[in-house]
């Protein structure tokens, strides 16, 4: 981005306001707190829209941020407004839950660069009026995270009692812990990595490729030109889906049953229930997320590299840190594998973290994490229970 329009977009009144929309709370920082980001500008205004549950106790040390994955949102534990399904984490979230809103306050954001109220492709850039599209700078997981504490700051918590997330989550749990070390007690990163693999970015790069490629992308500008590259996105969600998910969980949902009849139809119809599974998944996606958001935060992602900012050496990113940190993998996860999250341990244990690890065994692949498995649930609950005895913290009054 050149300076002029650098420029051009820090040029809204000098104030901060808060308001409420029928999907969610946000928070607009104009032109006087802009937003620093990697690329080498400055964002203003811009927006973050968030969900929060519980109550902040009067010591304001309860508070726990939830970092959404890839596709996720803010709405972790109510009814979405768009596709009316339960929260994202309700089997984690809730009164009595691991994460109690009985007793935490729980800050869920939308990720710079998202589609659900935060600032992104599809919104309005100030400059022209017209949605950013590919002019909206490139973002990555520091950037989310640097928006989050101006979030915190002007929610008044200085300082986080835990924060939790997955995959792109768990990225931003780990940034949290290396940028702003002093203000989280405990954390803990689910199925993620200190850095994107190869593999990967490959993975997101042939997802890009599928919008990229669909004419009604217009380079980007299909919100002003009226078009919707619907296609390319449902091709884009079907093969990262299947990433999300491992060979034993699809044999055990699908094997190779036909869908609604007993022989093939030698045609290119969706013949087996796997096919009419993934074309599903695609056409619902495309309903709640935008194309331009998919492409912004799957290179977030694969530019996210913990080590990069310390000679390459992750164990420097957690040097004398007081953090407590609970690291968990799935045995099944290819994506995020357990040897990524044995490298974090590591690393930790390289920098004197405190740290617990554990691995726990099913074959629902990395979706794991979002799922009702009870080890995964009981783990977050001792943990968090354990990290509030050393925090002496009980109720949400205290």
């Amino acid at each position: 981005m050149s300076n002029s329009r650098s420029s051009a977009i820090r040029n809204a009144p000098d104030r901060v306001r808060e308001a409420d929309q029928p999907r969610s709370p946000f928070i607009v920082f104009e032109a006087d707190r802009p937003l620093k980001l990697d690329a080498g500008v400055e964002l203003a205004p811009f927006q973050i829209a968030y969900q929060t549950y519980g109550t902040l106790n009067a010591a304001r040390s309860n508070a726990v941020l939830l970092c959404h994955a890839l596709t996720g949102d803010q709405h972790v534990a109510n009814i979405h407004p768009v596709t009316g399904k339960p929260g994202w984490w309700e089997s984690m979230v809730g009164p009595g839950r691991p994460i109690d809103t009985d007793r935490y306050f729980i800050i869920c954001p939308n990720v710079i660069g998202g589609c659900m109220g935060s600032s992104g492709p599809s919104s309005t850039n100030p400059a022209t009026g017209h949605p950013w599209g590919l002019d909206f700078p490139v973002i990555t997981i520091r950037d989310m995270v640097r928006a989050q504490a101006m979030l915190l700051d002007h929610l008044g918590v200085d300082q986080l009692f835990s924060i939790a997330g997955g995959s792109m989550g768990g990225m931003q749990v780990l940034q949290w812990c290396t940028t702003y070390p002093d203000r989280v007690f405990s954390a803990l990163p689910l199925a993620t990595a200190t850095r994107h693999s190869a593999q990967n970015i490959a993975f997101h790069e042939v997802g890009r490729q599928a919008v990229m490629a669909d004419p009604e992308w217009r380079q980007g500008r299909y919100i002003f030109e009226g078009t919707e590259p619907r296609r390319g996105l449902a091709v884009a969600r079907m093969g990262a889906h299947i990433t999300y998910l491992s060979d034993a969980a699809l044999h055990r949902k699908f094997g190779r049953r036909f869908q609604d009849r007993s022989n093939p139809t030698f045609s290119f119809e969706a013949d087996f229930e796997v096919e009419n599974y993934l074309r599903h998944q695609g056409s619902t996606f495309v309903e709640r997320f935008d194309a331009n958001s998919y492409l912004y935060l799957t290179r977030a992602m694969d530019y996210f590299d913990l080590a990069a900012d310390y000679d390459g050496v992750v164990a420097k990113a957690f040097k004398g840190t007081s953090t407590r940190f609970c690291v968990i993998s799935f045995t099944s996860d290819w994506l995020f594998p357990t040897s990524d999250s044995r490298a974090i341990v590591h690393a930790l244990n390289a920098g004197g973290a405190r740290v617990s690890f554990a691995e726990i065994e099913t074959d629902k692949g990395h979706d794991a994490f979002l799922l009702d498995e009870p080890e995964l649930l009981a783990i977050v609950r001792g943990f968090l229970e354990s990290a509030g005895r050393a925090r002496g913290l009980t109720t949400a009054q205290d």
